[in-house]
């Protein structure tokens, strides 16, 4: 990009970095640079915002401005919403030029971003969007397949400031000190919630690679081991605090490092989920109604009702399964769940107790610290037959919790109301002969209650309704719902994904 003279205007959003960041480093380039974020108020009205996602933010936001202060400019603030924020920009600097990452997000950023779009045409402001995260806009321009695109843009190298850095002076008014504390009151505490910043995310990373993935493959599926685990990088991919492109070449590196060993495998499981994380952003970008409509319609007459009283059990950890209860208490302390019990969860909710998805999918966004839209949405359309998936997932509790936590820990941990029950009825106490609950405390269903239903015949009612369904329909998954993985020339398994380019449109498709 060549020099304009034009102030440059860098608008953050999802990226709140100063590394590998390709409208930053465009805009050094092309002349003086001003870096603005909006505190969009509307936003954190949605029903998948909360003040614990907010707290994240702010770190995120602090630690930005930090990073643009040892370049000799700040992070100029605006709490109001875009289109105020640029009408403001366009009084003080005149015409200037827009830059920002591309956002794969919900409806209400879509509907922002389009009215930022015609705000930029009716002003004669030049938008300049880059991709980040691999996602292609609009997906026919990409040319080959989802993986072998996500390859070489894995592999371009990392985004670079021009040597010399011009800043505009940032509005002396505007600083993060305007950051409000709080946003909005969220209906319950996140007392171990990550820190949001460069530091914390550097530092799960390089513990990640000195020694906590070692045990990655292993340790993934249970919540008691994936708590340290799991690399727990995921809040920081959502919000920008690295860039995924960064974490992947690093891990790349280490894997090459690595050659044929145990570690060498723990890393490579890792990157492929990096670049399933990406394809999940692709579906939501193609197909972004998923995130208020059936991708398959026809599933929506599925028997599916809202019960209040189910609902609140689900939500607050009280169904009777301790599995359940345990995860979803576990979520309310940490805004975080590992993926597959972030998957017994929805099944739990939308198959076992016939609760709606939306209701469910607003519920758990909320308390989502690492809240993306793209793997959220395209995860609940998938586990609640809503994309009416080839391969029908119901996760039973009991069955979790032996294999998962065989001796009753976690449970114990997040439920303390059967913390005196043995190993033998840990996972499913209801089935205790009463002498026992009366032994360990547990009278009637005061304590600790009884399985909302009957697992075993809920679940062969939901298999031959959702079977008659597809069958009596001859009903297809949605696009981007139906891939198998396929054996390489190597003999490792991937993916083939083959449907994401059946649907021609985008979020940004009308731009």
């Amino acid at each position: 990009m060549t020099p304009s003279g034009l102030p440059q205007v860098v608008w953050f959003k999802r990226d709140l970095r100063v590394e590998d960041h390709a409208a930053l480093a465009c805009a050094t380039v092309a002349g003086p640079v001003l870096c603005v974020y909006a505190v969009e108020l509307e936003h954190w009205r949605q029903p998948c915002t909360s003040d614990r996602q907010w707290q994240f933010v702010r770190e995120c936001l602090l630690s930005l401005d930090a990073q643009l202060q040892s370049l000799g400019t700040a992070l100029e603030i605006h709490v109001t919403p875009v289109i105020q924020m640029l009408d403001a920009l366009y009084q003080r600097l005149g015409p200037f030029t827009l830059h920002s990452h591309q956002e794969t997000g919900g409806l209400w950023t879509y509907a922002r971003d389009r009215a930022v779009d015609a705000w930029c045409r009716d002003h004669g402001v030049r938008w300049h969007e880059y991709p980040q995260n691999g996602v292609v806009r609009p997906v026919s321009r990409r040319g080959r397949r989802f993986k072998e695109h996500w390859d070489a843009w894995v592999a371009a190298p990392l985004e670079r400031l021009a040597s010399h850095l011009v800043w505009l002076e940032p509005a002396s008014d505007q600083t993060v000190s305007l950051l409000p504390t709080a946003i909005k009151a969220d209906p319950l505490p996140c007392a171990g919630r990550q820190s949001g910043g460069l530091q914390p995310a550097r530092d799960l990373l390089d513990s990640f690679l000195d020694s906590r993935g070692q045990g990655y493959g292993a340790n993934m599926s249970s919540p008691a081991t994936a708590e340290h685990g799991c690399s727990r990088l995921s809040p920081h991919i959502a919000h920008g605090s690295l860039s995924l492109r960064q974490i992947a070449q690093t891990m790349l590196q280490a894997r090459e490092a690595a050659p044929r060993t145990h570690w060498h495998r723990q890393l490579h499981s890792y990157v492929t989920r990096l670049w399933w994380h990406c394809y999940a952003l692709q579906v939501l970008e193609n197909q972004p109604e998923m995130e208020r409509q059936a991708l398959v319609p026809e599933m929506e007459q599925l028997s599916r009702s809202m019960d209040t009283a189910r609902f609140d059990a689900w939500r607050l950890g009280r169904t009777g399964w301790p599995m359940v209860d345990a995860c979803m208490r576990f979520l309310h302390h940490h805004g975080w769940l590992n993926f597959r019990m972030r998957a017994m969860l929805v099944t739990t909710a939308t198959h076992t107790l016939s609760l709606p998805w939306r209701p469910v999918a607003d519920w758990l966004s909320q308390m989502f610290v690492d809240f993306e839209p793209g793997i959220h949405y395209t995860q609940i359309q998938m586990h609640s037959c809503m994309a009416a998936s080839p391969v029908l997932r119901l996760y039973n509790p009991v069955t979790q919790a032996r294999e998962l936590d065989p001796q009753g820990e976690f449970v114990r941990r997040w439920v303390p109301e059967l913390a005196a029950v043995s190993d033998e009825w840990i996972a499913m106490p209801w089935a205790m002969p009463s002498t026992l609950r009366d032994r360990f405390g547990l009278v009637g269903t005061r304590d600790y209650p009884a399985p909302l239903v009957d697992f075993e015949q809920v679940h062969r009612s939901v298999k031959a309704e959702i079977a008659a369904r597809r069958s009596s329909l001859g009903l297809q998954a949605a696009p981007g719902f139906n891939e198998r993985p396929r054996q390489s020339a190597r003999g490792q398994r991937t993916p083939a994904p083959k449907q994401v380019d059946a649907k021609p449109s985008s979020q940004m498709s009308l731009f």
